[in-house]
């Protein structure tokens, strides 16, 4: 099982997604600045998290959630559980 997850950095409210076989054992990386790309941008939070059968699928979905398109969704379907005023960048 892979997971695509959605973090919200409450520094400076930036979308981070990525995906994982163990969700639990990266969302502490994360959360302990073990990940390059997060360390400057903590705390954050996990908003949004989906469970994939294989990594190919998973890999498909991250690739979609960081486009425009997956920016939409994710602020469409998380509207009341996010900053709205979060950034994409």
């Amino acid at each position: 099982m892979y997971f695509v997850y959605v973090l919200q950095s409450q520094k400076d409210n930036d979308l981070y997604i990525g995906y994982t076989c163990d969700i639990n054992k990266r969302i502490d990386q994360h959360t302990k600045g073990n990940v390059k790309s997060t360390k400057n941008r903590r705390p954050i939070i996990l908003v949004y998290f989906e469970a994939c059968r294989n990594q190919h699928d998973a890999l498909h979905r991250e690739k979609y959630l960081k486009s425009t398109y997956g920016h939409r969704y994710l602020k469409s379907r998380l509207k009341n559980d996010i900053n709205s005023n979060y950034s994409t960048g």
